[in-house]
């Protein structure tokens, strides 16, 4: 296991996607996002002074910015997965493939926009939201 001792910069971060026996790899991503968040249930009673809470439900949702490309069998996919009942996961590898950590966990493609200006890269954003868990293995 090759689990980052210290901080690290993201220039070799990758993103697969696919389904869940197979994934490609996302060319020319720019950058990724994942956030996680737990709901908070409020069981304060009468009587108290102070409000308290319980854990609820987690979830987890992101984004990922790329240039645009037609060859990238993983950005076709992407775009194709809109509307799409077909389970898809996700593999980020904030550090690249060889070390730190693997978040994976299954998705549903909530967005997909092209842009293209005529002093600029085409680029796509993709957001995604979580179907279940997102899970952490280290490398």
């Amino acid at each position: 296991m090759a689990i980052n001792d210290s901080t690290y910069t993201g220039e070799s971060g990758t993103v697969e996607f696919g389904t869940e026996s197979s994934q490609s790899t996302v060319a020319s991503v720019r950058s990724f996002t994942i956030d996680q968040e737990t709901q908070t249930i409020e069981d304060t009673s009468m009587g108290s002074v102070d409000r308290t809470y319980k854990a609820g439900l987690s979830q987890f949702s992101g984004s990922a910015d790329v240039y645009f490309r037609d060859d990238n069998t993983a950005q076709t996919d992407i775009f194709n997965a809109i509307g799409s009942d077909t389970t898809n996961t996700i593999n980020l590898y904030p550090s690249g493939t060889g070390q730190g950590i693997k978040l994976s966990g299954n998705v549903i493609i909530t967005g997909h926009s092209i842009s293209s200006n005529f002093d600029g890269m085409v680029e796509a954003s993709i957001t995604f939201q979580g179907s279940g868990a997102l899970t952490r293995t280290p490398l």
